[in-house]
């Protein structure tokens, strides 16, 4: 597997000087393509910032970014978009769908923004909600729809248009038992077919699903190690 993001003593100071706060401290990282990678940590530990940074939504104080070879931390606004837009799928804790569209229109919705012909994208949406099972579920808006549900729109959403990354932040954090263990399932499918999948967590169980562990504290990678697959934990 390829080398695709690079992390290279990345800082993310705020309020520089007598009271500043490094969020992140030095953090250098590398993922190779096809990864499923799991980053844990506690509230205020620095992950959230880190995962900000990799969605390429917030810039480093200082260090440096690559992604497939091409250094991000350079990069403007326009270009840091495009990136987020063809390259990276976001899932969300909040899921943050669109109240009164339904699946179907919440999942074709940034595909309008990308200039995707309606009748492609209008397939594309489609072929998403069926890989997540929900292809008796695209009329319903989200009220309609339970919480797993709602998240697999989300899931839908992310993966519609092919994106090589899938970044996932907390994804089953607002979820019972066993809409936890679908969502988890349906990144371990995805990975299985070749995506990158990085994964956000407190929850040493949830990241106990990934190949590979990095747990960040005090904006410092306090550790890091591989999963093999009998020694993973299941949910």
């Amino acid at each position: 597997m390829k080398e695709l993001i690079r992390i290279q003593e990345m800082y993310k100071i705020y309020n520089p000087g007598e009271d500043e706060v490094r969020a992140l401290d030095g953090v250098s990282l590398d993922i190779r393509e096809g990864e499923f990678v799991a980053i844990i940590g506690h509230s205020g530990s620095g992950k959230s910032t880190l995962m900000n940074m990799l969605g390429c939504l917030d810039t480093p104080t200082s260090g440096k970014y690559y992604l497939n070879g091409k250094d991000i931390s350079q990069m403007t606004d326009n270009e840091l978009s495009d990136i987020r837009n063809k390259e990276i799928g976001f899932i969300f804790q909040g899921f943050n769908l669109i109240a009164n569209l339904d699946a179907l229109g919440n999942v074709e919705l940034p595909l309008i923004y990308r200039g995707i012909p309606k009748k492609e994208r209008r397939q594309v949406s489609r072929r998403a909600l069926e890989m997540v099972g929900l292809e008796r579920r695209m009329k319903h808006k989200p009220a309609e729809m339970s919480g797993g549900q709602q998240q697999r729109v989300a899931v839908a959403r992310a993966i519609a248009a092919r994106p090589p990354i899938i970044l996932a932040d907390e994804p089953t954090g607002n979820l019972d038992s066993h809409s936890t263990a679908e969502i988890l399932n349906i990144l371990k499918r995805l990975h299985e077919a070749g995506k990158t999948v990085i994964m956000i967590t407190h929850d040493p169980d949830i990241a106990g699903q990934a190949e590979r562990v990095i747990r960040i504290k005090d904006g410092r990678i306090e550790e890091e190690y591989s999963l093999r697959r009998e020694d993973k934990k299941h949910v």
